[in-house]
This record gives structure tokens, sequence and C-alpha cells, in this order.
């Protein structure tokens, strides 16, 4: 009785075992790819993209093999794919354990074509077990650029609309020297690649969408395209001057105008013309005794939207600067600060002269009840607001004819979708309530009245 006690002890032992160790081999086992298709994005030549990935789920009580993992297009596909680790194209004989998974990674390189316009790279992965195979579809568009990498202007350069520009490592120019861009140019830059301008940028798009000049990070795959901080921003050193900006886009940089010293002629340091800041995680606008002359511009959804420190010489005219709480950056800083000393040192004082003029400042979703803060220690200081709409706790002295704490209802805001209209809904307090300062267009390059009072903000509601 002993022995066969022992023999059934060990029939059990070897029947468990194997029934554990058996695979699933019917062709209706259950089996879920989570994918039927891998899309991305716009990925400019050599540059590659990030990876995507999907995973091969077995919902079996038992083990499945999967025969083949196999990127049809082979080992000449510009797609490469990655197994639990092992790299393909094909990779075979892998084993999932019961109600377990596996990664698949995918990465498309796409190699110079001599088409300057997109084109599409398809390609497939076949996924085959027990006799059954699932087709993952894999879709990216591809674009040729000009890719600069540690790029130095040290002579006048133009760059015009045949190609995107990528900028890698950093772009700088030269003391004296001006990169000049056309309209319709698209600048994408990279997450370590400042603007520095010791020289002159000249920008110089037109009102139409295809016109405009859009400079931004280089991340087009979600969510990464609407991430703030994406490229680092635009810095303007001391010996810059003649910065102009004409119908420029810049969205998500780190700080997107970042303009230092006085000017070295009469003229501003920065110009700003019916441009967009949108989306900085840190500042659209910030100075240290500097100065700009803005009109209709947009400086919206940024950490904080415009910084003025140390004095300076500053104009806005129908500018809206803007911001709501979001997935990306809190609302807990005014969307105007204007300092007339050193922020980082209090003790160094200079005079401030900045007026505002038929502006918007607003903000809501977060913590500021105070969209305009004024922080004065210099008696010369001279900060004039004309005809403005914002949220204030306290009118600062001398502002004239402005509509306080009055929403100025915008057009279409939806935070959870990240979409946001500022253009003025019919209603809007801001109609019909500025003065009159010989500013004949909006920020969409629409005619505003001459003859009687404009709207406040960057937009023209009739």
């Amino acid at each position: 009785m002993k022995t066969l006690g022992i023999l059934t002890i060990s029939f059990l032992l070897v029947f468990f075992s194997c029934k554990k160790e058996s695979f699933i081999t019917s062709p209706d086992a259950r089996v879920i790819v989570t994918e039927d298709t891998l899309k991305y994005d716009t990925v400019f030549v050599t540059s590659g993209s990030v990876y995507q990935f999907f995973k091969i789920i077995n919902e079996n009580n038992q083990k499945l093999r999967l025969s083949s993992v196999k990127l049809m297009g082979g080992a000449s596909s510009p797609y490469k794919i990655n197994v639990d680790g092992i790299i393909g194209p094909e990779v075979n004989n892998l084993e999932i354990e019961a109600n377990d998974s596996l990664y698949v990674f995918v990465q498309v390189n796409v190699n110079q074509n001599v088409n300057n316009l997109p084109f599409v790279i398809r390609d497939s992965i076949r996924v085959s077990y027990n006799g059954k195979n699932k087709l993952v579809q894999l879709e990216a568009w591809g674009q040729n650029a000009h890719f600069f990498r540690n790029k130095q202007i040290t002579t006048n350069e133009t760059w015009n609309n045949d190609l995107p520009y990528v900028i890698l490592g950093s772009l700088f120019i030269d003391v004296g020297k001006a990169l000049t861009i056309n309209k319709g140019c698209r600048i994408y830059v990279h997450a370590d690649a400042p603007i520095i301008v010791d020289g002159t940028l000249q920008v110089n798009g037109e009102k139409d969408t295809i016109d405009k000049v859009y400079i931004r990070g280089d991340r087009l795959d979600d969510p990464y395209k609407d991430f703030p901080a994406g490229w680092p921003g635009i810095f303007f050193r001391a010996t810059s001057k003649d910065n102009v900006f004409n119908y420029a886009v810049l969205k998500n940089a780190y700080q997107a105008i970042a303009a230092l010293d006085p000017s070295v002629n009469a003229n501003p340091k920065v110009t700003l013309n019916e441009c967009v800041i949108d989306n900085a995680y840190d500042a659209g606008i910030i100075t240290s005794n500097s100065s700009i002359n803005a009109r209709n511009c947009l400086v919206s959804n940024c950490g904080k939207n415009i910084v003025l420190t140390k004095g300076g010489d500053y104009l806005f005219t129908h500018c809206t600067a803007v911001s709501y709480s979001n997935n990306f950056i809190l609302h807990k800083d005014s969307v105007l600060s204007v300092y007339d000393y050193d922020v980082s040192k209090p003790s160094i004082i200079v005079p401030v002269t900045a007026t505002f003029r038929n502006c918007i400042f607003w903000g809501e979703n977060g913590t500021v009840n105070n969209e305009v803060g004024i922080y004065k220690k210099s008696g010369s200081s001279q900060i004039k607001f004309e005809n403005v709409l914002w949220k204030v706790q306290t009118v600062p002295p001398g502002a004239t004819g402005n509509v306080i704490n009055q929403n100025p209802l915008f057009d279409s805001i939806n935070v959870s979708k990240n979409f946001y209209n500022f253009r003025l809904k019919d209603n809007s307090p801001a109609i019909n309530k500025g003065g009159n300062f010989g500013i004949t267009i909006d920020l969409d390059g629409k005619p505003r009245p001459l003859g009687s009072a404009p709207d406040l903000g960057c937009f023209e509601k009739k």
C-alpha cells in the first residue's frame, strides 16, 4: 500500500505538471491585440520617431505559443520592431503565460525622399498563433526638412518656405548678423535647442493661416504635441536689436520670448505684430530691463503670461493675456506682472515705463483673483492702463476707461478638450469699448473701425 501511495502521488505530480505546462492549441483561443493600427504624425526625414507599442494578451488559462510576430516589410522596412526585448523583423516561438501579455514596440525611420510634401509610409505586423493570423497596420507621414544642429548664423541668412526647418542642439544668431524667416515657414525645435539672438531675427509671416510662421517643439506625436516646455524658447541678449515678428505663432515653449537689457538703438528690442504665444510652461513673454512693442497679440495659457521685470520700456496695444487652468498648467500667477526692480535682487531698482491700451487681462479656473500685479519701488516709474478689461481686486491709480471684473465672454472654451477660441461673443462687454489709437487691423488681419470705438483685445468682432 505504501508503494501504491507513492506511485499515485508521483502520477498526480506528473499529471498536474504537464497540465500546467501545456499550451492551448485551438484557433479559437482568446487572444487580444490591443491595436489594429498604429499611426504616426509627421516624422521628419532622418530624425526617426518615438516608439509606439501594442500588447498581445493571452486571456486563456493555459499558456499560448505565438508562432511568429513578423514585420511584413522585412529588414528593408522603415519600421523596426522589438518584441519583449527581442529585435525583429521577425520573432518566432514566443510563449505567453496564462492570463499574461507581452509588448511589441514599433519605431519608424524615414529615408530621404525627393518629394517636398508629406508622404505616407505603410507596413504591417502579422501576429500568428494556432494557425490564425492577426494584422496590425502601420501608417506614418514622413516629410523632408532642413536639419540644423548647433546652427550658427555668421552671415545674413534667409529661410524660405520650401521645407520645414528642424533645430537640434541650438540656433545662434551672431552679433550684427540677421536671420530672416519668410512667410509660411515651419520651425520645429528640439527640447535641448534654445534659439539665442545676439544679432537680429526678422519673422515675416502674413495673415492667412498658410502664410503665418509657426515655431514650436518637434514632438508632433500624441500626447506630446500639446505639452508645454517642448523647447526652450527664444532669448534676445544684450547686443540684439531690431527684432520683428509679424504673424508668428509660438507654441509649447518653456519661455517663448525672453528679452534681456535695453535696446542698443531707438527701436524696441522686440516688436510683436499680430502674434500668438501659447502654452509656454514658465512664461510667454519675460523681460529684464528691456523694451517691447506688442500689437494685436494673444498670450494664452502660459505659466506666467507676461512678466516685465527690472524696469524697461513697453507698449502693448490691443493685446489679450488670458489663462485657464488645464491639464498641463495650473493658473496660479497673474497674467500680467510688472516690476521696476530685479525680482531676484529687490535692491536693484530701475524705473519702468509701460502703457497698456485696449487690452484684456483675464483668467479662470485657477487660484488667481488679481490678474494684474504692479510692483513699484521707484517714484519715476510710469505704468498706464487705458481702456482695458481686467480681473482685478484693486484698480491701479491713473487707470482710465476700463471694464472691471466683467467676464469678456470668449467665443468657445473647452478645457477638457484643450480647445480655446478667444474671439468675442456678440454680447461681450469688450465690444466697442476701446480708444482709437490708429490700429487698423486685428490679429486675424480683419479691419478695425476707423470712425468708431474698436473692441478690446486682439480680436475685432465686427
